[in-house]
């Protein structure tokens, strides 16, 4: 190939991809519209600007979600089935018992615990969704909410206890009160009966029989 040709097919080349570019700018002066994935013309737009300008401008994020974990404490009966089968130990829980049954959940759940601390550690989860997954009551859900990074790791732990320290003081004596009272209410034990002390086996020595021939 001679000099001229190969300056020719050059500039036509590059014609190509400038053509291309120039295209693509003009169709990228506006953004391209969100549309959800499931929708029957979502990948007919092609055109437009990708680029999100994030955090002032995000995507979409589906309802189902799974992400940062919510605890609904109205609906929790404090059953530590979420806490015994997170494989990361991000669930923290200090149960007070209660005496007498002091509310009802959504669900019509009798309430007798009452959650002196409900903590969940973010940091540490794994977004394996077992803890929602054993939750009678279904109020501890994973939400669509992805953004919560934070500078210090340890405002990652979020707690959903809401239980003052008077409070909690007062739950735990009136918890005492119950048990002291129920001790108290218990029958004594019944003495056991005298029994007689067993006879001791008399010892007879064997007497070895006479021989008469003798």
């Amino acid at each position: 190939m001679g000099y001229w040709s190969s300056l020719v097919t050059s500039v036509q080349t590059l014609s190509t991809g400038l053509r291309l570019t120039w295209r693509h700018l003009v169709a990228a002066r506006k953004n391209r519209p969100v549309h959800n994935i499931r929708q029957a013309d979502y990948f007919e737009h092609q055109q437009g600007i990708a680029t999100v300008q994030y955090p002032h401008v995000t995507l979409s994020v589906p309802d189902t979600g799974r992400y940062k974990l919510h605890n609904e404490m109205d609906d929790c009966i404090v059953c530590d089935k979420c806490a015994k089968v997170c494989p990361v130990n991000c669930i923290t829980i200090e149960p007070i018992k209660s005496a007498e049954e002091f509310g009802k959940t959504s669900d019509g759940t009798p309430k007798r615990i009452y959650a002196a601390k409900f903590d969940i550690d973010m940091g540490k989860c794994c977004f394996c969704g077992l803890c929602t997954t054993v939750c009678p009551t279904e109020c501890l859900t994973m939400t669509k909410e992805y953004d919560f990074s934070v500078l210090n790791i340890s405002e990652h732990n979020f707690a959903f206890g809401t239980m003052t320290p008077a409070e909690i003081e007062e739950k735990q004596k009136a918890w005492e009160v119950a048990l002291a009272a129920k001790a108290a209410a218990a029958p004594a034990p019944a003495a056991a009966a005298s029994k007689p002390a067993a006879a001791k086996p008399v010892f007879k020595p064997r007497i070895p029989p006479t021989n008469p021939a003798s």
